[in-house]
């Protein structure tokens, strides 16, 4: 009954629109946590893999190669092998092999496949992260780290710094970029991101990504306009003349040169007339001679046959379209790099921030930062509904009004103001005596240049603080030892001055 092509067909279309309502279905629903917008994110990403699948299935029958969709179409109208047209007895065959199919099978029912498909929302799909990526929160850089501090081209920093200049390879110096390691890093590198994404993104279409900046490289490459290398390229699409040998400068020992592999020594040596056979090590030693050794001095036995001097043309092409490959290949990564950062780079200022904050951290301030995150933020659906209080009672730590008879308890129907914190009003005794050790209230006092003393509580008027603080100062005036008057001196013949009334004398010499 299914076995038919009009059928599959019918069953291919009705397939992906069930999915397509599913997708809608699912990305209404607002995730609550960072986790369930990963398995929403992969359930809809599994849907239309799903439907793309069918679609190719339908085009498939609908392109018709064999002509078998055409024949049962023709077959429905009745017509028959010989051209001849008979409807009814088409008709008629049609009804009988439907009877037949249901006589065989009796306790043949519709199955509704709606169930099967709402089941596909429930799915969790399982991505593994690592501990450090944090469900796809935070970047794991650290092999890439390593890599980067052992090697030629890296620098000796440390991992926060790290994250800020791995998306900026265009920063490091040309001369360094032409080396096996630094292809192997920049490849492992664009490996990470692009599974990160498709772990953390899986709506992203990373295909069309890459042949969008891989267009736009080739226009940039062909102008010299790409970063680090805008005078690798000249007008005639050729590397310029100075990078088409080995620049041995940069290199100290022959193992160095063996990392550059076979095929490039092969080429560096070819292109200054050298024999290129022998092993890698022999190629290197062979071509390190020529560092501290002019090629008029080499011994003949290094030349190969019937070339003195370095080949001017065909070699040197060979070399400049070697070396050209290469540099667009390293180039061509580093844009994408550079890329995909772009769209990481709200990932990559968490990942720093984070790093930074558990340099600060204990072990358990970690790990109880951790089971927060994975507890989902749960919104009630009563916030959006208005909150019945007519009695306009205080809110609780609920986000509900406090009981009334608690509301009575603590007096909160009592309004106190105090001028001094600008006519700030205070609920409740218990609110009102905690103010004046609040920071709102020494301000004022402050300002009023008034030391806010226990002398001072109670006094919400700003004359009556400044009339008390009068009382103080002339009463501690009143009580102040005065030395000038107090402090008392002894003449000669037994005479008792006060300070100010002995000096007085002792100046005018009558003492």
């Amino acid at each position: 009954m299914s076995s038919t092509l009009l059928e599959l067909t019918r069953a291919a279309h009705e397939e992906t629109e069930k999915l397509e309502r599913l997708i809608v279905k699912d990305l209404q629903n607002e995730p609550a946590s960072n986790k369930d917008r990963l398995s929403q994110s992969h359930r809809v990403r599994h849907m239309i893999d799903q439907i793309t699948t069918t679609t190719y299935k339908i085009i498939e029958i609908y392109e018709d190669k064999d002509n078998a969709r055409k024949d049962e179409i023709a077959a429905l109208g009745g017509q028959t092998a010989s051209g001849t047209t008979n409807v009814f007895s088409a008709f008629y065959d049609r009804l009988k092999e439907i009877r037949e199919y249901h006589r065989r099978h009796p306790s043949a029912r519709v199955i509704d496949t709606t169930d099967e498909y709402e089941e596909l929302l429930q799915e969790e799909p399982q991505v593994e992260f690592s501990g450090e990526e944090a469900h796809g929160r935070y970047l794991d850089m650290h092999e890439l780290y390593n890599d980067y501090i052992n090697s030629k081209f890296g620098k000796h920093l440390d991992y926060t710094s790290y994250l800020e200049v791995f998306s900026q390879p265009h920063t490091i110096p040309r001369k360094l970029k032409m080396t096996r390691q630094y292809r192997e890093y920049l490849s492992k590198m664009v490996e990470y991101l692009v599974y990160f994404i498709e772990r953390t993104e899986p709506l992203q279409d990373l295909d069309r990504l890459f042949l969008k900046v891989s267009s736009e490289f080739e226009e940039q490459w062909a102008n010299g306009k790409v970063d680090g290398w805008k005078d690798e390229v000249k007008d005639n699409g050729h590397v310029s003349d100075e990078h088409t040998s080995i620049d041995l400068d940069y290199y100290s020992t022959v193992e160095e040169l063996v990392e550059l592999g076979p095929e490039k020594l092969k080429e560096a040596l070819a292109a200054l007339g050298l024999k290129t056979g022998g092993t890698v090590q022999q190629r290197a030693e062979r071509l390190f001679l020529t560092k501290n050794t002019p090629l008029e001095k080499l011994d003949k036995k290094h030349f190969a046959k019937g070339a003195r001097k370095p080949p001017q043309q065909n070699g040197s092409v060979v070399a400049v379209s070697n070396q050209e490959d290469d540099s667009k290949n390293i180039a061509l990564m580093e844009t994408k790099i550079e890329k995909l950062c772009e769209i990481l780079s709200e990932t990559i200022m968490r990942t720093k921030e984070n790093v930074e904050k558990k340099q600060a951290l204990t072990y358990e301030e970690m790990e109880a930062e951790r089971e927060d995150e994975d507890v989902p933020d749960i919104e009630s659906d009563d916030e959006d509904q208005q909150i019945y209080n007519p009695l306009k009672l205080p809110m609780g730590w609920d986000g509900k009004p406090i009981p009334y008879w608690l509301y009575k308890l603590h007096g909160l129907g009592q309004e106190f103001k105090c001028e001094i914190c600008g006519n700030f009003s205070y609920w409740g005794r218990r609110a009102y005596e905690r103010h004046f050790k609040e920071f709102r209230h020494q301000y004022g006092m402050r300002r009023l240049g008034i030391p806010n003393t226990k002398n001072f509580n109670e006094i919400t008027s700003i004359e009556e603080a400044q009339i008390l603080w009068e009382r103080i100062k002339e009463k501690q005036g009143v009580n102040k030892w005065r030395p000038e008057l107090e402090e008392e001196y002894e003449d000669r013949e037994g005479n008792i001055y006060n300070k100010k009334t002995y000096t007085d004398l002792q100046r005018q010499g009558l003492i």
